[in-house]
């Protein structure tokens, strides 16, 4: 694990995002795509002309393998900040050299401001011997019942009824381990009504819910119960994701009328060219995991993904949100994005920092759900932003939280970009308690 400075009160949420598109600059691709219905009458967040106070953090190297971000894994803990998270009680928590810590405070966790559905988990963790602590998978952000509404993922070894490994008041492991006073490692695989838990490599525990109401989906939480309790390496790999792209041919896309831009597939891959243009899913998406890789081929290119859009006419091409693809940065600084920067909610919450280089494949997460986003690149999380703009069928003009498509921009004359691995998962059906 590699050291970082210590940083503690983080701001946990995102500022929101800025004012409209800038002019262009030399650092920039060109001309802004144009949309009748924006501009001019196009509605702000309600923070766009300035961000909040957010204190600067130096863009921290990468934990994951690039294997593994191909793979789709993500950090759910970047290392430096508790960016992210948010504390469901009065805990000290506090990050130092990569490490979330707490020792102080009644019980109470720090939980992940997006849940999750189906997927892998790992972390590492530390408990000072006969502390208490606990990981809560798929769970509600106040949890009153691990029997009801979590998975509690058990860390105490002098717990009587349920040690260290054990779901509480559902499944002990099969048998028994002792962790207290030593760094060790849980790997979680959630899929469906199915739990596995492994720790340290070796399987512990396997666990189907048979209750008439299992747990779909909810938040991740770290747990303050007694002790000094220390987290690290906090990934996260989404699951039960289905292909847009085939790989083959653009069954399940089409292109918006009016579009300039050119979408060849080539190699395996969607490559766009020349603009503005739009090639958007046929199918309409509400709350969701997005997965996508995309290479932008020469310097300062601009694209974006579409996202809970109206059908593209040639009038209105792109009335959806727009996670950003743009690598620029300004003064050598990767906090300093130009045109928001890759993963940014464009026009709302630009990215904290452009994590991608152009000519080089990018791995990209969005996570929508209701009207919060949040965004990763090559595993760092660089947005999570809520829209609390009033409702609007058109994203661009308001909060929208219904189904729309998904769409790939051809930005201008100057597009050279290819995209590869578009893959989504919907969320269960009702929202995380």
């Amino acid at each position: 694990m590699k050291n970082f400075t210590a940083i503690t009160a983080i701001t946990l949420l995102t500022a929101l995002g800025c004012g409209e598109k800038p002019e262009p600059t030399p650092e920039s691709s060109g001309p802004a795509q144009t949309n009748t219905a924006s501009s001019a009458t196009e509605s702000q967040s309600p923070n766009d002309t300035a961000r909040d106070a957010v204190e600067s953090i130096p863009m921290p190297e990468l934990v994951l393998t690039a294997e593994e971000i191909e793979d789709g894994w993500i950090q759910l803990f970047d290392g430096v900040s508790m960016f992210g998270w948010k504390a469901n009680n009065e805990v000290n928590w506090s990050v130092e050299n990569g490490i979330i810590q707490a020792d102080q405070g009644e019980p109470g966790l720090l939980v992940t401001t997006v849940p999750f559905a189906d997927y892998e988990f790992r972390c590492d963790f530390h408990l000072e011997e006969g502390g208490n602590s606990g990981v809560f998978l798929r769970s509600a952000f106040l949890p009153e019942s691990p029997a009801v509404d979590c998975y509690e993922l058990n860390i105490c070894d002098s717990h009587e009824s349920f040690p260290t490994g054990s779901l509480v008041a559902r499944q002990k492991p099969a048998a028994a381990v002792t962790t207290d006073g030593e760094w060790h490692s849980f790997h979680v695989r959630a899929m469906g009504n199915q739990l596995t838990v492994r720790l340290d490599g070796n399987t512990i525990l396997e666990y189907v819910d048979e209750s008439d109401a299992p747990l779909a989906n909810g938040y991740i939480g770290l747990q303050k119960n007694a002790g000094k309790i220390q987290f690290r390496n906090v990934f996260l790999k989404p699951l039960s994701t289905v292909q847009l792209f085939n790989g083959q041919d653009l069954g399940g896309w089409k292109i918006v009328p009016g579009s300039k831009s050119q979408f060849e597939v080539q190699d395996g891959e969607i490559h766009v060219t020349d603009g503005p243009g739009f090639l958007e899913t046929t199918s309409a998406y509400d709350d969701f995991v997005l997965q996508i890789q995309a290479m932008t081929r020469d310097t300062h290119l601009n694209s974006g993904v579409f996202f809970r859009a109206l059908l593209g006419t040639e009038e209105t091409p792109s009335g959806g949100y727009e996670m950003q693809i743009h690598n620029g940065y300004n003064n050598d600084d990767r906090s300093q994005p130009i045109d928001q920067g890759t993963g940014a909610i464009f026009r709302r919450a630009p990215a904290r920092w452009v994590v991608a280089d152009d000519q080089e494949w990018l791995s990209a997460t969005l996570v929508a759900y209701g009207p919060r986003f949040s965004t990763w690149v090559n595993g760092l999380q660089v947005v999570d932003w809520v829209d609390e703009r009033e409702p609007n069928e058109n994203p661009r003009l308001g909060r929208k939280t219904e189904a729309g498509h998904i769409s790939l921009q051809g930005h201008d004359p100057t597009t050279n970009l290819s995209f590869r691995k578009l893959q989504v998962a919907k969320y269960p059906a009702g929202r995380a308690p």
